[in-house]
């Protein structure tokens, strides 16, 4: 039997009132994947519900690399006469769920609005691929947009960008880390994070980050979920603190060679203060970064973008724009 379960009251007053009503139809007896013995088939399921429907786009082609895949959505309309300009997306989920399928919506968005090749890709979960499959995947993928890219996509490999939601947030830091420490270096124009993890090692006491505690009593990602996708994801505690799962540990000369960033976060979610302090990191070694907080909203609105919330509507637009500012001026 469904347990109801309605928004804590330390919280509601200071969620999005759209929020509010789309939970109280939908989501007071929505049980989470913490709450439920674990099976792969809990994947099938949307990881966030309310999204909007993908975009027509010029064309969608799915690739196999070697241990995952890619999926390449293509804009309408003529290549241009140095390529296309390219994303390399990750999607989120905590490294357990989601799928290729899983931000279609987001990446057509992308493609259309910021008019360039996007490369999602569909890296290996936990548990049956924990840390680093993940990190292994998305640095793969990089290589083949270099290698392949020009030649299979029409991309221009002097507009490379990468982004990611949550987890994939996560792993597109980490993954402009490691292009700058490829030799020679894979030259990155621009990293989007949207509601990143940076800190693998954060504590639910808060005392790294503020949000952690202010926003115990959040909707959707709760700590108690966090700190099992993290389980999961990291069963050894000893990788916490590697800056391959926590970019934000990385060296500071990795941050000096970070490209132009926009990062979305939300003010109701306990990742809020990492994704604010990755930020500050950033702009303290000298890169160009803006950190957009959007009010009222709780961690998954960047998924909720259909009828549901306006403000995961204007997350997904905001994205799309510093996206396509960032490959007009390079």
């Amino acid at each position: 039997m469904a347990v109801e379960r309605p928004i804590h009251p330390d919280i509601l007053p200071r969620l999005d009132p759209e929020y509010v009503a789309f939970h109280n139809e939908h989501l007071t007896s929505y049980l989470h994947v913490h709450e439920i013995p674990w099976d792969p088939s809990i994947r099938n399921a949307p990881t966030v519900p309310g999204g909007s429907k993908p975009l027509q786009v010029g064309a969608i082609a799915d690739y196999t690399l070697e241990n995952c895949q890619v999926r390449v959505f293509t804009p309408e309309g003529p290549v241009p006469s140095k390529g296309w300009p390219v994303f390399i997306f990750f999607h989120g989920g905590g490294w357990t769920l989601g799928s290729i399928n899983s931000e279609n919506s987001f990446c057509t968005n992308m493609c259309k609005y910021a008019t360039c090749v996007v490369v999602s890709v569909d890296y290996r979960l936990a548990p049956e691929n924990p840390y680093p499959a993940a990190v292994e995947d998305a640095v793969q993928a990089l290589e083949w947009v270099w290698s392949q890219g020009k030649s299979t996509l029409n991309v221009n490999l002097d507009q490379i960008a990468v982004g990611g939601s949550s987890s994939g947030g996560n792993l597109s830091a980490i993954l402009t880390h490691k292009a700058a420490l490829r030799t020679p270096p894979i030259p990155l124009v621009f990293q989007l994070l949207i509601v990143p993890v940076t800190d693998n090692t954060a504590s639910e006491l808060g005392d790294l980050y503020p949000s952690w505690a202010e926003n115990r009593e959040t909707t959707w990602l709760h700590p108690a979920k966090m700190m099992w996708f993290r389980k999961t994801y990291l069963p050894n505690e000893v990788d916490w603190p590697k800056w391959d799962s926590s970019p934000i540990l990385a060296p500071d000369e990795l941050f000096r060679k970070s490209p132009k960033t926009w990062i979305a976060v939300t003010e109701l979610d306990v990742l809020r203060d990492e994704g604010i302090a990755y930020g500050k990191k950033l702009g303290d070694a000298g890169v160009e970064v803006e950190v957009q907080v959007y009010k009222g909203a709780p961690h998954p609105i960047m998924a909720m973008d259909g009828t549901v919330l306006n403000v995961g509507r204007q997350l997904v637009s905001d994205a799309a724009l510093a996206l396509a500012e960032a490959f007009e001026t390079t």
